[in-house]
């Protein structure tokens, strides 16, 4: 049979270039299209991923998806119809406004779902956010109550809602824990760097809360092999599934990751009650902490230009728990491949970026 053209939206973020980089590097797909607002040249894609966006099979085209006539250009293809559309696209910057997000995540994703349906698209898949409901108690299941406590999660939320309402769709969700590997930036990337600047100024790493926070994890890897499990099931379809590993990943487990990779000890604050807490005073010390040596080791390391911040969001030092139940997806026989977040993972992601020159040498393990 012949082997499925597939349309990967926001193909050059973080999960998209990763969901590249599986297809080719497996031989699985005939076709691969690639859109997004930001080209490849200026994506801060690795070597690696240069060549995979160089195969034959793969093109880019430039879209702007939350524009209706942007979007129907981005699916057009007068050759042949696509057969799975994974809807990797979506704002993802912290800290911005509620018409940012409904136009940036809603607006755009129903614009993509519509003409999804309406080109009869086998398989859509939409990439939605794990942070759906805060419990240490239980892991929190697919059809548990919903309370987002993040813009993205909430936004994205309506999304979910609203794709079943679009006639002849096709669709499954997928909502992903905190994802991290290789181009990662905004998973645990920020909290590595600021572990390597604890390094650099000999002092111990202080967080918010306990060791018992749990902020649960997915190697980039296993989210791509989940898109592929899900697109070629048609069980899955009017689905939604957890994408978690098996670590029940906590702010202790990372911590110590992170505690052996650069040699630092890391303390907790303890539990604050959070009404008397200043979330932005809080985050403001920090930033003022940590963007200041950064900015310094980059300049005497000749970074001038990285893609890479320690900076942290209010919303990032929430006492919200992020713990998900993944034996829905599980039980259909699909197992992850990196069970969880080790020392030589997180380094392949820092020697990576290292390689690429966005990373100061000398803060690297």
């Amino acid at each position: 049979m012949d082997k499925p053209r597939i349309l990967v939206l926001g193909g050059c973020g973080f999960i998209g270039r990763n969901l590249t980089a599986f297809l080719v590097s497996n031989d699985l797909a005939g076709a691969i299209r690639i859109v997004d607002k930001v080209p490849p040249q200026v994506a801060w894609l690795n070597d690696q991923c240069q060549k995979y966006f160089e195969n034959p099979i793969v093109e880019f085209k430039s879209a702007n998806l939350i524009n209706p006539e942007s979007c129907k250009t981005a699916f057009s293809a007068p050759e042949a119809p696509w057969d799975y559309v994974i809807n990797c696209a979506g704002e993802t910057k912290l800290g911005q406004t509620d018409p940012v997000y409904e136009e940036g995540i809603l607006k755009l994703s129903l614009n993509c779902a519509k003409e999804a349906a309406q080109q009869n698209v086998k398989h859509y898949v939409e990439l939605s956010s794990g942070k759906m409901n805060s419990s240490d108690k239980v892991p929190h299941k697919e059809d548990g109550p919903v309370e987002p406590w993040t813009f993205i999660g909430k936004w994205k939320h309506q999304v979910e809602k609203q794709l079943a309402d679009i006639p002849d769709l096709r669709f499954t969700i997928l909502r992903l824990a905190t994802v991290y590997g290789l181009g990662d930036r905004m998973g645990l990337t920020s909290r590595v760097i600021v572990a390597a600047i604890y390094k650099h100024l000999g002092e111990t790493m202080k967080l918010l809360w306990n060791a018992e926070l749990k902020i649960n994890t997915v190697h980039v890897v296993d989210v791509c092999r989940a898109i592929w499990f899900v697109c070629n099931r048609d069980d899955s379809i009017g689905q939604t599934y957890n994408v978690v590993d098996d670590a029940d990943s906590s702010q202790g487990s990372i911590s110590n990751v992170l505690a052996e990779l650069f040699n630092i000890k890391v303390d907790f604050c303890g539990n604050i009650v959070s009404a008397v807490l200043d979330l932005e005073g809080a985050a403001d010390d920090a930033n003022d902490k940590h963007l200041v040596p950064w900015a310094e080791v980059c300049r005497l390391d000749g970074i001038q230009n990285t893609p890479l911040s320690p900076h942290m969001d209010p919303e990032l030092l929430l006492h919200k728990h992020l713990r998900l139940d993944g034996s829905k997806l599980k039980n259909l026989g699909l197992t992850v491949s990196v069970p969880a977040p080790t020392v030589e993972n997180i380094k392949e992601i820092l020697d990576d970026y290292v390689k690429m020159k966005v990373f100061p040498r000398s803060l690297a393990p």
